[in-house]
């Protein structure tokens, strides 16, 4: 049997038991098939880079499968045809990723990046039109005129 790694995006108006049970669904499906369902995750609610049949947002889901290529294809097949299913994707891998995806590793535990700036390295800016000041009207900002009072003209 090979190794599978799907994602799929369901429609934004069902409900989270909704889709959970096309997990369940999908999981039977599988298995009725002579695979295995290794790991199965919901990423949650999630915007989508661009509108999918009219949708902005969608219910990621990922499914880690150990299947022969013949339950996969009806998987596939199944998945197409279910109309609350967006899009969907598997490719085959060489081996499963162990642990949680990168998608649901919290963000305290992503050493990879480097610590916030919080910008006291940097001078504080002067004039402009900002919330430093500047501007019409506030302290070290530009100078107006006087106004003409009625009649008069400058």
């Amino acid at each position: 049997m090979s190794l599978y790694e799907c994602v799929f995006i369901a429609r934004q108006d069902i409900a989270t038991t909704q889709v959970d049970s096309l997990i369940d669904e999908f999981a039977n499906l599988i298995t009725a098939q002579g695979g295995q369902v290794t790991k199965r995750e919901y990423w949650g609610l999630r915007n989508i880079a661009y509108r999918v049949k009219k949708n902005r947002k969608g219910h990621y889901v990922m499914f880690n499968l150990d299947a022969p290529s013949s339950a996969v294809k009806e998987f596939e097949r199944q998945m197409s045809i279910n109309e609350d299913i967006l899009r969907y994707l598997t490719v085959r891998v060489e081996q499963l990723e162990e642990g949680p995806s990168a998608v649901m590793q919290s963000k305290n535990q992503r050493d990879d990046r480097p610590p916030r700036r919080d910008g006291e390295d940097r001078p504080r800016r002067e004039g402009g039109f900002g919330r430093d000041g500047g501007g019409y009207g506030r302290e070290g900002g530009f100078s107006r005129p006087p106004r003409a009072l009625d009649g008069d003209v400058a």
